[in-house]
């Protein structure tokens, strides 16, 4: 599963919304798919009334895929959400073209084969989809069990790639021990311009054994914009293309060779844009990108929030 970066034009594109942009793509998998770097994370807002939701939901999907997006994270939707999201995609024209991400969760330390497989079925039903494309293990829950389990289900063709996920740092140990001795396709992990205990095993592992890696929090869940509030870009950032302090810090996370496409939340359509500005242009090497911490160690309480970091969850 070799991660190459590449960079989607015209005749290239991901899908023919992109065409008129060049986007940063990663590859995942052996057949040398191209997926754009950055996905729709977390979709704040799904919790509106109805008709507001279903409203907001088709205005934030569509500034995503008319930037070129194509990952979408559904691991936070409840059923309804599922199937308006279905129902907002199919409407936009795009539902077959999206790639979906999903975590399976169990239900009161429920984790049998059988129980597992009613809960994939139902978001495969309400999703409108005979397949997931990356199906992970929540918080690495039974996950010596389940990973074979979604294995098995890879085979069936219900899912494309097995993954494992968790956020909080104290359990990457255990996931080295993972990638190392099972079959896994994809691991999902925090990192940040904040966290960035990722960068010491995680990641060159990953990039040792060719596992791709779906970052989550890259923003902190705002907590890095309520840092910088009132300060501007440094001038600097222009040699990357970062205008805006999202920019900024989306690029710190994908200018790292062993991520993959990173999740941001998005509460509305400027958000998405703002996120997605992020895919082009150059990304900093690794003398910005150290010269990107230093700048950041330089603002009041980033000592203190880098300390807890680590135990900070979403």
């Amino acid at each position: 599963m070799l991660l190459i970066e590449g960079v989607a034009g015209r005749g290239q594109a991901t899908h023919a919304a992109a065409t008129h942009r060049e986007v940063t793509v990663r590859t995942i998998g052996h057949t040398g798919e191209q997926l754009p770097a950055i996905g729709l994370g977390a979709m704040v807002g799904v919790d509106k009334h109805p008709a507001v939701q279903r409203a907001h939901l088709r205005d934030v999907l569509k500034a995503y895929w008319e930037a070129g997006g194509r990952v979408i994270d559904t691991s936070r939707l409840n059923g309804d959400s599922e199937l308006l999201l279905s129902e907002v995609a199919t409407a936009l024209g795009i539902a077959g073209s999206m790639f979906l991400t999903q975590n399976l969760w169990p239900a009161a330390g429920d984790l049998s084969e059988s129980r597992m497989s009613r809960q994939l079925q139902a978001s495969e039903e309400r999703l409108r989809r005979k397949q997931i494309d990356v199906l992970q293990v929540a918080d690495l829950a039974d996950v010596e069990a389940a990973v074979p389990m979604l294995g098995r289900w890879k085979s069936a063709g219900r899912v494309r790639y097995v993954g494992v996920s968790h956020q909080e740092t104290r359990y990457f140990p255990a996931i080295e021990i993972l990638m190392r001795n099972f079959d896994i396709d994809v691991i999902r992990i925090r990192y940040s311009i904040l966290t960035r205990l990722a960068e010491e095993h995680i990641l060159p592992l990953a990039a040792e054994r060719g596992i791709p890696v779906l970052v989550t929090m890259p923003l902190e869940t705002g907590r890095l914009h309520k840092l910088v509030e009132g300060h501007q870009v440094p001038g600097w950032a222009i040699d990357f293309g970062a205008t805006t302090w999202a920019q900024f810090f989306l690029k710190y996370v994908l200018s790292h060779p062993a991520v993959t496409v990173v999740l941001p939340s998005a509460g509305n359509p400027a958000h998405v844009q703002d996120n997605m500005t992020a895919l082009r242009g150059p990304l900093p090497d690794d003398d910005q990108r150290a010269r990107m911490v230093e700048h950041m160690a330089g603002f009041t309480g980033f000592a203190q929030l880098e300390r807890g970091a680590p135990g900070l969850t979403a």
